[in-house]
């Protein structure tokens, strides 16, 4: 075989090419032709989404993939999932798998180990179920929405005929006028708040002068000789005593006159004869006053 032709060599470089390529595409969908990972058999009833290159994970960790569904036709409720695990991954009894896919659909089988001390056997079965996703959630919860929906018309109703209500229009136009009118206090409040500062500085300058007075006076009422003064009120206060006192003896005059009654009665007295010779005199004056040209005359009464 010295000399080999060129169909024979196209037909070699063909055949690497196809195996080359038959290779790249398993690797390219997670499957490894020479890998030395475990095979186990996982029983599913359905296995919907779930297909082969499919990832393994354990605890949130990729631990081997999904090498090919084994369906029963005889008994369509009996499918098997051949496994690829890792070897350094030991199963332990009790352990189960569960097909779960997140929001954008991606589908992975995910395995609950269990807590067993003994491990599963290579080729050994796993039991599988179906994770309750999102829609299926959503499906059980239907009856109670239809359930809901008689009360969400009826609160509805509610509502809208309150929010009908001519009263609810009245009370936002208050609330409209409310605020209308706040606003306007608010601009007072703020031109009030400007003259304030406006007028502070001279506030402050009449403040100032008050506490400066107020501390002449308290200069002055700390200057002043209280000793002095108590003792010229006192003084005082004695001369008040002893004129008290002698108006209210019978020795001076004053004490007599406020005293006696005697006194009080000839004053009395006399004040009523001055008041009698004052009446006669305006009504006889000739008799009391006579004045003539020709010579005295004596007084005729």
């Amino acid at each position: 075989m010295k000399h080999i032709t060129k169909e024979v060599q196209i037909a070699l470089v063909a055949i690497v090419a196809i195996v080359v390529l038959f290779i790249g595409m398993q690797f390219l969908k997670g499957l490894v032709l020479f890998s030395s990972d475990v095979a186990y058999n996982v029983k599913f009833s359905d296995v919907s989404g779930l297909s082969a290159t499919s990832p393994v994970y354990a605890n949130g960790y990729k631990v081997g993939v999904v090498e090919r569904i084994d369906y029963n036709y005889e008994r369509p409720d009996d499918i098997t999932a051949v496994v690829g695990i890792a070897k350094e991954m030991q199963l332990p009894e009790g352990t189960t798998a569960e097909i779960t896919s997140d929001l954008l659909g991606n589908v992975r089988l995910e395995l609950h180990l269990g807590n067993s001390p003994s491990r599963i056997a290579p080729g050994g079965i796993i039991m599988g179920s179906i994770e309750q996703g999102l829609m299926s959630k959503a499906s059980a919860m239907v009856p109670q929405i239809e359930r809901m929906l008689p009360k969400l018309d009826s609160i509805l109703a509610s509502v809208n005929a309150l929010l009908a209500d001519p009263a609810i229009a009245q009370s936002l136009q208050n609330v409209e006028h409310i605020t209308a009118g706040l606003n306007t206090t608010t601009a007072e409040l703020h031109q009030l708040t400007a003259s304030l500062n406006r007028q502070m500085p001279a506030m402050m300058q009449k403040a100032d002068g008050v506490l400066s007075n107020s501390e002449t006076l308290t200069k002055n009422l700390s200057d002043l000789d209280v000793a002095a003064t108590m003792a010229s009120v006192n003084a005082t206060l004695s001369n008040v005593e002893q004129m008290t006192a002698r108006l209210n003896s019978n020795d001076g005059t004053l004490g007599l006159l406020m005293r006696d009654q005697s006194l009080y009665r000839n004053l009395n007295a006399t004040m009523a004869h001055a008041d009698s010779l004052m009446i006669d005199l305006k009504s006889h004056p000739k008799r009391y006053v006579h004045f003539s040209v020709f010579g005295k005359k004596d007084k005729q009464f």
